[in-house]
């Protein structure tokens, strides 16, 4: 048997079962315990199953509740009663738990968080940190914009400031490699892979894109999703990897039900959506057209926001939102507090996969 057959039955044996003892592979493969530690290592390197104690299983851990507020700790000494400066550029969808993350963690340092709002724009920005400035902030938490025009000016000046800056799900683009700022980021890139592998390992061989054209996070899913695609040797011709309409806005309806189609006649049954709200409005065009869902289209999503609210429950990436304000936090409170020279912080978090059930349809089961 060539390993590729291996690896083809071991994950459909763990798909069947949840979970599979070594012992019990070894027996039903008729090879060696060497073999099939090899085999499971390759698997579980590639994302497709997780090794456990004596064997193996589909199964992810799921992230925690978010930790309430906790001062900095790892990241260096807390600067008690500091007043903290932050522009986001919006207080809803996405941004209120990373807010509630850094806010807490300063009112647990004694200090003060003081909020402005921006709107994807480097001119906002300029302005809303000036703000801040004049109000005698001590240091500045900003996810500024890095892309279009002013972006590079802006980032230059934040880097000027005589006050702590640190980015929030934003790094300097590679115009500016060196620009010295403290970031705390989430791994989109990986998220997308995490949600790729997971499809894969439930059988199907063509997994598609499809990102929102509003959101600034869709390079680093595309980012991710071509990376696993291509590492997992699946056909990157087939896969629509495809921007369409916030779901609401004018003509989405049409372009979501031609996403569809393409997908329907290229054989694609499953999907990685950004964000909720797209996937959520997928699904009902999906249903309105005949589609069962998970039983034709296995759909998994990225935020989870209100993934969990979803007829049926959506599957999510969920990135680790309330930590990351709070970890920009500790990284801005340390940069306050220490007096001698600190190297440049870069923080990265994993997101989690949530697994509900969006995505238990077969592979290849599209109607004819």
């Amino acid at each position: 048997m060539l390993a590729s057959e291996r690896h083809q039955l071991i994950l459909a044996l763990v798909r069947e079962h949840g979970a599979v003892r070594l012992a019990e592979l070894v027996e039903r493969l008729g090879v060696t315990a060497v073999t099939v530690r090899r085999d499971v290592t390759e698997l579980a390197d590639r994302g497709l199953l997780t090794r456990v104690h004596g064997g193996v299983t589909l199964s992810r851990p799921r992230g925690g509740p978010p930790e309430p507020g906790r001062a900095a700790s790892v990241f260096g000494a807390a600067a008690p009663g500091a007043l903290v400066g932050m522009v986001a550029p919006s207080v809803e969808y996405y941004w209120p738990p990373v807010i509630q993350g850094a806010q807490s963690t300063v009112a647990a340092a004694g200090g003060r968080l003081v909020l402005r709002a921006s709107s994807y724009d480097a001119a906002e920005d300029r302005r809303q940190v000036t703000t801040l400035l004049e109000r005698g902030v001590q240091t500045l938490l900003v996810a500024p914009a890095t892309s279009g025009r002013g972006a590079l000016d802006l980032l230059r000046w934040l880097g000027s400031l005589n006050v702590p800056v640190v980015l929030v799900e934003r790094l300097p683009p590679p115009e500016l490699p060196t620009l010295a700022l403290d970031a705390a980021t989430t791994a989109h890139a990986l998220g997308a892979g995490l949600a790729v592998r997971h499809l894969v390992s439930l059988g199907h061989r063509a997994v598609g894109l499809v990102t929102s054209r509003s959101s600034p996070t869709s390079r680093a899913l595309r980012t991710g999703w071509r990376e696993a695609i291509a590492s997992l040797g699946l056909d990157t011709g087939v896969a629509p990897d495809l921007d369409v309409p916030v779901y609401g806005s004018p003509g989405w309806a049409g372009e979501y039900d031609a996403l569809l189609d393409r997908c329907r006649h290229a054989g694609v049954g499953a999907l990685l959506v950004h964000s909720d709200r797209e996937a959520i409005g997928l699904i009902q065009r999906a249903r309105d057209g005949g589609l069962a869902v998970p039983g034709e289209l296995a759909v998994v999503s990225y935020d989870d926001e209100v993934a969990a609210a979803s007829d049926p429950p959506l599957t999510a990436v969920c990135p680790q939102k309330h930590r990351l304000g709070a970890v920009a936090a500790e990284l801005a409170l340390a940069r306050l507090a220490e007096t001698t020279e600190r190297p440049v912080h870069r923080v990265q978090l994993w997101p989690t996969l949530v697994v509900r059930e969006s995505c238990g349809g077969a592979a290849g089961s599209w109607p004819a």
